[in-house]
């Protein structure tokens, strides 16, 4: 008997192929977001410096696949005051699924595009709330 697990049970992060891989997949992603009618305003509003963004961003995934938590910061709360709509989210998982299966082998695409559906789940309900907190009570 092994003492080998399969490689199944390696966390996503290194089946994906590590940073190297994620910068990949972000790199082309995010070049997309860019020239995205629906979310492209909603980053060049709030993003300067994508360099460093993309960095940020790549310490998330990497925590969120099960690689080094390198990520600091309240990711859900920084999304709240952006005004996000269903649309929004829409075109986001759209866009990030299409790169997902486009850079990467088909297993690992679909574990990775399930995460980020799961993301966007509690991200849709902590916006309402903050959402709901911030309107004003009606007279």
């Amino acid at each position: 008997m092994s003492d080998i697990a399969p490689a199944a049970s390696a966390p996503l992060f290194d089946r994906l192929g590590g940073r190297p891989r994620l910068q990949h997949l972000l790199t082309y992603f995010y070049a997309d977001v860019r020239q995205h009618t629906e979310i492209a305003p909603i980053f060049a509003a709030h993003i300067a410096d994508w360099p460093a963004h993309l960095e940020k961003i790549a310490d998330f995934w990497s925590g969120a696949t099960g690689g080094p938590v390198l990520y600091r910061g309240a990711m859900p709360q920084k999304h709240g005051p952006l005004g996000l709509e269903e649309r929004h989210f829409q075109a986001w998982l759209g866009l990030w699924s299409r790169h997902c299966r486009a850079h990467l082998p088909a297993a690992e695409a679909e574990e990775l595009i399930a995460v980020a559906e799961t993301i966007g789940r509690r991200l849709r309900q902590i916006v309402a709330l903050d959402g709901g907190v911030a309107r004003p009570a009606p007279p």
